[in-house]
């Protein structure tokens, strides 16, 4: 009777399992095809429901920026709906101002970009000699060829300009902002109201104290963040229109704030915002030293933002696994377009924070985290006694 206790024991585990290897394979695989599955509804869903989930996020992502400053305010005894009421108008007025001061410009540009383009292609035309060739020979075969069938019509479909495409679509972004500003209202004026309905879901004392705890620092992580990103893309776009006001590139206001908007982007967002201005700055001065200096000053900004100030400021506990930014970008920029690689960076942070602070979510927290970056660790003061062995 020993001895056959003994063999069992000794057995294989999956010998002494009540289901044969067979079935736990199969069972493994319908799990994987149906996390599969249900990842890829999730990335349907988010493509086709992107105009109405997009306002929402947005307003996610501005209510976690703002719900310190109403609570703070409402320990001083300002009502909350008095407060979120102030920020989105304060909000709304900047948002109109902003698209109001920078339309004229924005227009202006696009109008003068075929002939930006023709006198780009002149600025360059001494480094690119032997391509010259090329496409003088390709305009003598065209006019040669129109010139067979001079009776022939030219049928020539032309799409919508970039104006005509703008306009369309700016009754759909006024709808947007107006739902995303409304829904920010609500969030703000809410106040505690999630704090409360958590600790009211949660069964035991243990979990409405844990829950909360990490409800409430996920929520001062990522607003820290995104304030402190905020603030420094702001800095940083003073500093872009400070500089290229002072060697009189037109236009300093827009490029202020396309750097602060492009900083959102990591990595491409200063590559995109060097270009642009260096292909102005070539149409806009007569030398090529003058016009290199532009693109210098932008990329000088960038730099020292990204290596030192973003840094010193944020700390690394927060830094990201770039593979991961990159792949974040490419992917809320297929989805949801420019406004979507905006804030694929602070979602990205978001997940990440949450992660740090979920038991189960911190293999994924470490993926997403720099290289050698510390892990967050609970503080001891913080933990239940149940919670002790």
């Amino acid at each position: 009777m020993q001895e056959a206790e003994r063999d069992e024991a000794a057995a294989p585990s999956h010998e002494r399992s009540s289901e044969p290897p067979q079935v736990i394979v199969v069972d493994k695989t319908l799990k994987a095809l149906g996390i599969g599955t249900f990842l890829i509804i999730v990335v349907v869903a988010l493509y086709f429901g992107r105009d109405f989930l997009l306002p929402v996020v947005l307003a996610f992502l501005f209510a976690l920026v703002l719900g310190p400053v109403v609570r703070s305010l409402a320990r001083r005894g300002v009502p909350e709906w008095a407060t979120a009421i102030l920020l989105v108008v304060i909000l709304s007025a900047l948002i109109a101002s902003a698209l109001y001061s920078l339309s004229g410009p924005v227009s202006q540009w696009i109008d003068d970009a075929p002939r930006i383009g023709r006198e780009v292609q002149d600025r360059i035309a001494t480094l690119r000699r032997p391509v010259d060739a090329v496409v003088d020979a390709s305009e003598q075969v065209e006019q040669l060829a129109e010139s067979e069938d001079p009776e022939a019509q030219r049928v020539v479909l032309s799409e919508p300009g970039l104006i005509s495409r703008a306009a369309t679509g700016a009754p759909e972004v006024a709808a947007q902002i107006g739902v995303t500003l409304i829904l920010l209202l609500f969030l703000l004026s809410s106040g505690d109201m999630f704090y409360e309905k958590l600790v009211k879901s949660l069964p035991t004392l243990s979990d409405k104290k844990r829950g909360l705890r990490i409800a409430r620092t996920v929520e001062r992580d990522v607003s820290h963040y995104l304030f402190t990103i905020s603030f420094i893309n702001v800095g940083l776009g003073a500093a872009v229109a400070a500089g290229m006001f002072a060697i009189g590139l037109p236009n300093p206001v827009l490029w202020g704030v396309l750097a602060a908007l492009l900083n959102f982007i990591p990595y491409l967002g200063a590559l995109l915002g060097v270009v642009l201005v260096g292909v102005v700055a070539l149409v806009s001065f007569d030398t090529i030293g003058l016009a290199l200096l532009a693109p210098l000053i932008y990329l000088a900004c960038t730099t020292l933002e990204g290596q030192l100030v973003t840094p010193l400021v944020i700390g690394r506990r927060l830094e990201m696994n770039p593979v991961v930014i990159f792949l974040a970008i490419a992917f809320w920029g297929w989805l949801w377009g420019i406004v979507g690689a905006l804030i694929a960076v602070p979602l990205l942070v978001t997940l990440k924070v949450f992660a740090d602070h979920v038991e189960g979510l911190s293999a994924l927290g470490e993926f997403l985290a720099g290289r050698d970056v510390p892990q967050v660790q609970e503080e001891e003061q913080e933990r239940e006694p149940a919670e002790s062995p």
